[in-house]
């Protein structure tokens, strides 16, 4: 597995492709912005591009997504609770942050601890609802890494202020899922740096309310 990093728009959101380096297959993680800077690196390494995959729909994570999709036909995964906010541009945030209109759906509605399997690898998603009600994770086991989206952050963490946002799901999403990972497990975040969950059970602010949570 090969993995890119292309940090792009006004908030600079990490957009990842994942590929197989012996099929060149690819998935996209989280389309945020600079449709063309991303499919013009696909093309270059010769990628064929199986699907994109959202960790949530805000507009600074979807705004290169029908751009995208259209160059390359692949499909839209994204978790079922996110349904809402994706087709709404006061809920995405594309209205106010972008000064347009996104609406927008994906082609395949994801479930919590669902499997699925592309490129030769297998997505285990992982619903981490608090940064938005249809935030999720999808994790790699096989090659120890997690596209956190705006969950989990290299010291830090994901807004609750925002439409669909909760404090409260947002500690069990990272206490409770998350921190239940292997410590060795590589977090590709949706901004800033590489960190690994080891590092932010040690780090984290959040990291010391783990066990002391209450329903």
């Amino acid at each position: 597995m090969q993995i890119k990093k292309l940090t792009v728009g006004y908030v600079q959101t990490n957009c990842y492709i994942v590929s197989n380096e012996e099929t060149k297959e690819a998935v996209i993680v989280d389309p945020g912005d600079r449709g063309d800077l991303i499919i013009e690196c696909c093309k270059r390494e010769g990628l064929d591009v199986k699907a994109i995959l959202l960790t949530h729909g805000h507009s600074d994570h979807i705004g290169a997504l029908d751009q995208v999709k259209r160059a390359f036909g692949a499909k839209v995964y994204a978790l079922e609770d996110e349904k809402e906010l994706m087709a709404d541009e006061n809920l995405n945030l594309s209205k106010s942050l972008l000064g347009t209109v996104i609406r927008t759906e994906a082609d395949v509605w994801l479930r919590d601890n669902e499997t699925v399997n592309l490129i030769g690898l297998p997505f285990q998603v992982i619903a981490t609802p608090g940064h938005t009600e249809g935030s999720c994770c999808y994790y790699i086991e096989s090659e120890k890494a997690l596209f956190a989206g705006d969950t989990l952050f290299e010291g830090s963490y994901g807004r609750v202020d925002l439409p669909g946002g909760s404090s409260v799901k947002l500690l069990h999403s990272v206490l409770d899922r998350l921190f239940e990972l292997p410590e060795d497990v590589t977090v590709y975040p949706g901004h800033l740096g590489y960190t690994t969950i080891g590092d932010e059970k040690k780090y984290n602010p959040l990291a010391p309310y783990k066990g002391k949570l209450l329903e």
